[in-house]
Parts: structure tokens; C-alpha cells; sequence
């Protein structure tokens, strides 16, 4: 079912965390089959986290293992820890077990390059990096990818693009973010770049995440709310939302609903 809300954008609320997974990959899917027939290839980044592990998991299974053209299809991180490649906590190493390493047919992937001498000798390859293998559009400042799926913190970041922090304002489409409250240097896609994406998929879940989603959909942008800011001026914007972050949206059903 959609929820009608402030925010034009429309939020698509799943039974459960399997049912808001199945209508992403769903999504996912006939966006990156689009732009290929289009373009002749299609550029994503994908989100880190714990929240899109399942998704991935689906899209390396059938039918979207086999149906999506994902030899066409150009893989990029929307952030990632300053940690080795093959670090736990390193989103690449988590993109390379649960999608990349069940395909049969491998996309280009194009990891943040941690190995870098520092995070900003890191932000700009990573940057030249996108210049290079995202096709460019006439009349744009940034890369313009057909799609970002992000997740949301419960105080409002996304990415790597977290409240307070300098990154907000970068007009360069990759940033080394320092995160006072985590001690640690993080990389991320800037606002001028989610903002020219042709699709932006936000995936939200759990409790914990609904008295956030209700600010940022209901108050408008707001610095303190960063995942607001990501409002692309020509790409459609939608979120993917589970029962429990729903919860405090108006006309959200207070209980179970069968899948619209």
C-alpha cells in the first residue's frame, strides 16, 4: 500500500521486512532493466549497513539473478568505513559476499578505494572514478546515476552524510566525512550527486527508525535531518518502509494489512 505524507514522494509500507524487500527488488529490477535498454547500461550505488542485506541476498537469488542484465549493470558504494577492503565492517566486503559472489554473470563493481594514502586522496579517485565509468549527461555538474538506494539512520543520516558535519555542504559528488560520535573517517556521495540521480530508493526499517521517518517526511529539509535533503530536481524519489517505521505516518494502518 502507498501512505499518503507530506513529502510528494511516495512511501511504499510492507506487511514485513520480507515484504518491503520483495517490492524493492521488484523495483530495483525494472529500473536497472530500463536504463539498460535505454543507454545500454545501467549505474547504481548501493547502500551499506545491515538494513540492505537481505535485499542483496534476494537480488543474487532467482528470478532477478538471471532476469536483470547485470553484465551491463555498473556497481557503486553510496559510502563506506575507512577500514580494508576485506574488513567485516567494510561494505564492499559485504556486497562481494551476499550479491556479488551469487551472480552468474558479474557487474562491474567499483569499490571506494580504502587503500588510498588518506580519505581524501580517497574521495578524489573515487570521484574520478564516477566521472569515468558513469555515461555523462550534457548540461550536468555531477555524474547522474539511474539509481541510489540509501538507507536512514535514527538520527536522520544517510550515507555517510550525517548531521553537523561538514560533507552537508561539499559540492564535490564524493566526501571524506570525519564522524565526531563514531571517532571514525567515513567516504560518501554528497547531496549534489544523490540529488542527480534518475531514481533515489530510500529502505527503511524498524521501530526504531519511525519518529525519524515522520520528521523527515513530514518537516520539510532540514540540516539536522539529512536522509530530507536528498530531494533529486528531475528523479523520482520513493521509500520502502516496513509496518514498524510506518507506524507514526499519517494514514499508516495501526494493524496487519494484507500486500496491496
Amino acid at each position: 500500500m502507498t501512505v499518503p505524507a507530506p513529502d510528494p514522494a511516495p512511501v511504499i509500507v510492507g506487511v514485513g521486512i520480507d515484504d518491503v524487500m520483495a517490492r524493492a527488488a521488484e523495483r530495483i529490477a525494472a529500473v536497472l532493466t530500463d536504463a539498460v535498454a535505454a543507454r545500454g547500461v545501467a549505474t547504481m550505488a548501493l547502500a551499506g549497513g545491515n538494513t540492505p542485506q537481505r535485499l542483496y541476498r534476494l537480488l543474487a537469488a532467482p528470478p532477478y539473478a538471471l532476469s536483470i542484465p547485470w553484465g551491463r549493470v555498473r556497481l557503486f558504494l553510496g559510502d563506506e568505513r575507512w577500514v580494508p577492503a576485506d574488513h567485516p565492517d567494510s561494505n564492499a566486503h559485504m556486497v562481494r559476499e551476499l550479491l556479488l559472489a551469487g551472480l552468474p554473470e558479474a557487474p562491474a563493481f567499483f569499490p571506494m578505494p580504502t587503500d588510498a594514502a588518506d580519505p581524501a586522496e580517497a574521495a578524489h579517485r573515487y570521484h574520478e572514478c564516477l566521472v569515468r565509468e558513469v555515461p555523462a549527461e550534457a548540461g550536468r555538474a555531477v555524474p547522474r546515476l539511474d539509481l541510489v538506494l540509501l538507507g536512514m539512520g535514527d538520527d536522520g543520516h544517510t550515507a555517510s552524510l550525517f548531521p553537523g558535519t561538514p560533507a552537508l555542504d561539499a559540492a564535490e559528488p564524493v566526501a571524506a566525512v570525519f564522524v565526531p560520535r563514531l571517532d571514525s573517517w567515513r567516504l560518501s556521495l554528497t547531496l549534489p550527486v544523490l540529488n542527480a540521480a534518475r531514481h533515489v530508493l530510500f529502505l527503511v526499517t524498524g521501530a526504531d527508525k519511525a519518529a525519524t521517518l515522520a520528521r523527515v517526511l513530514g518537516d520539510g529539509a532540514r540540516r539536522t535531518l539529512p536522509a530530507s535533503l536528498v530531494r533529486p530536481a528531475d528523479g523520482e524519489l520513493e521509500w520502502h518502509v516496513d509496518r514498524e517505521a510506518a507506524a507514526l505516518l499519517a494514514g499508516s494502518p495501526p494493524g496487519p494489512e494484507s500486500r496491496a
